[in-house]
C-alpha cells in the first residue's frame, strides 16, 4: 500500500493504483476492458479529471467510477507566479499533509521548454542547512499517485496557456531516491501516460551510493543530478547533515559507475551561497570533481530563506566563480534565476503559507 492509499471508506484514489488495476475492477463487474484505456485518455491526454465529463462511457458506468474513484487527491491551496512565466503550485492531501509542484519555463534554442519540478516526500530528510524545504523534518513519502497528480495539474495549467509539458524533474521538497519505488514508477508513468521522454526527465539526488548504482540497473534512460553544493568533504558535511554518514568518495564513485553504465551524462548542482561556497578555490575543486566524471556543472544563484543565514552572492561573483570552473576545464553554466517572486525555491511556499496560517 502506498503512502498515498485512502482510508477505509473513501473513495479510492485512481493515479495511485497500479496500471492493471482499472481493468480488474472493470472485469469485476463484467466489463470490457478497453474502458480502462479510454478513462486514460481522458485523464492523460485530455486532462478531464471528473468522470461525468468521459462523455464516450456509458452513463451507468460513470456513475459507478465517481462512486468508486477520485481522479485527483489534492486540493490546490495557494498558487504563486513570477513576471518570466515561473509558478508553484501549493497542494494539501487528505491527510492535511501540503508539498509544492513549480513550472519553470526555459528555451532550448527556438523551442519552449516547460519543466515540472516535483516533490517526492511531504518535507524532507536531508536537512540542508540552506533549504526551506527540512524545517521541520519529513512527515512520510509521497505515493506515485501524488507526484503523478502535480504533473497533470502542471500540466492542465500550461495547456489552459496554449502551452505542452516538455520536461519533468524530480527536484522539489524530499529526496526522491529515499522514496525509490515511487520515484522509478512515477518516471516510467510520465513516459507513458503523459510524453515526456525519459531522456528529458531528470532524478535529483543529496547522494545515496546504493540507489544511485541500483537506478543505474532500471534502463529508465534519464538524468541523474548530484546535489553537491560543497567541493570537500568538510564543507559538505557542514552544509548538508546527511553528508556526515554518507562518504563524498563513495557518492562520487556511484556517479561514475552510472555515468559507465548509461552512458548518461551527471549533472553537478551547485546552489551558490555567498560567502560560504563560492571563492575561487572552491570553484577549482568544483572544476575538478566535474572533469573527474565527465559532468556537467549547474551553477544556481541561492534564493534567500526567511529565518536562514545564507544570502545569495551578486551576479557579478557568481559569473566570475562560472568563468573560474570554465577556465579549469569543466563544462558548466550559471541558471537564470527565475520564480524569486514566486518562492520557488523548494518548501519556500509551503513554508510562507504554514508561518501565514500558524
Amino acid at each position: 500500500m502506498s503512502a498515498s492509499a485512502v482510508e477505509p471508506g473513501r473513495r479510492r484514489f485512481l493515479l495511485d493504483e497500479p496500471e492493471d488495476a482499472l481493468v480488474s475492477w472493470l472485469a469485476e463487474r463484467g466489463r470490457p476492458g478497453f474502458h480502462a484505456r479510454q478513462v486514460r485518455d481522458w485523464v492523460f491526454e485530455r486532462r478531464v479529471f471528473s468522470f461525468a465529463g468521459m462523455t464516450d462511457l456509458p452513463g451507468d458506468l460513470r456513475a459507478e467510477l465517481g462512486g468508486a474513484f477520485d481522479v485527483l487527491a489534492g486540493k490546490e491551496v495557494e498558487r504563486s507566479s513570477s513576471p518570466g512565466g515561473t509558478f508553484k503550485i501549493l497542494l494539501r492531501w487528505p491527510d492535511g499533509a501540503s508539498t509544492e509542484t513549480v513550472m519553470i519555463p526555459a528555451r532550448d534554442g527556438a523551442r519552449a521548454r516547460r519543466t515540472v519540478c516535483l516533490s517526492t516526500q511531504v518535507g524532507c530528510a536531508v536537512g540542508c542547512r540552506f533549504c526551506a524545504s527540512g524545517i521541520g523534518g519529513v512527515r512520510r513519502d509521497l505515493g506515485v499517485g501524488e507526484v503523478m497528480e502535480q504533473a497533470l495539474r502542471v500540466a492542465a495549467a500550461l495547456d489552459a496557456a496554449g502551452e505542452r509539458l516538455s520536461h519533468a524533474v524530480f527536484m522539489g521538497m524530499g529526496e526522491p531516491l529515499a522514496n525509490y519505488a515511487v520515484t522509478v514508477e512515477a518516471v516510467r508513468r510520465l513516459s507513458r501516460w503523459l510524453g515526456v521522454g525519459r531522456r528529458r526527465i531528470t532524478v535529483s539526488t543529496v547522494g545515496l551510493p546504493r540507489q544511485i548504482v541500483r537506478l543505474a540497473g532500471e534502463d529508465l534512460s534519464a538524468t541523474l543530478a548530484l546535489s553537491l553544493h560543497a567541493p570537500t568533504a568538510e564543507l559538505r558535511r557542514q552544509l548538508i547533515p546527511w553528508a556526515e554518514a554518507i562518504d563524498l568518495d563513495a557518492v562520487l564513485a556511484a556517479c561514475r559507475r552510472y555515468y559507465e553504465r548509461t552512458g548518461r551524462q551527471i549533472t553537478l548542482e551547485y546552489c551558490l551561497l555567498a560567502g560560504v561556497n563560492d571563492e575561487p578555490a572552491h570553484a577549482e575543486q568544483l572544476a575538478a570533481i566535474a572533469v573527474d566524471l565527465r559532468a556537467h556543472v549547474n551553477l544556481m544563484m541561492y534564493n534567500p530563506v526567511a529565518g536562514l543565514p545564507y544570502e545569495r552572492p551578486s551576479r557579478n561573483r557568481a559569473i566570475a566563480f562560472l568563468k573560474r570552473v570554465r577556465a579549469a576545464g569543466a563544462d558548466a553554466h550559471l541558471r537564470a534565476s527565475r520564480g524569486l517572486e514566486a518562492d520557488a525555491a523548494c518548501g519556500q511556499l509551503r513554508r510562507r503559507h504554514e508561518l501565514a496560517t500558524r
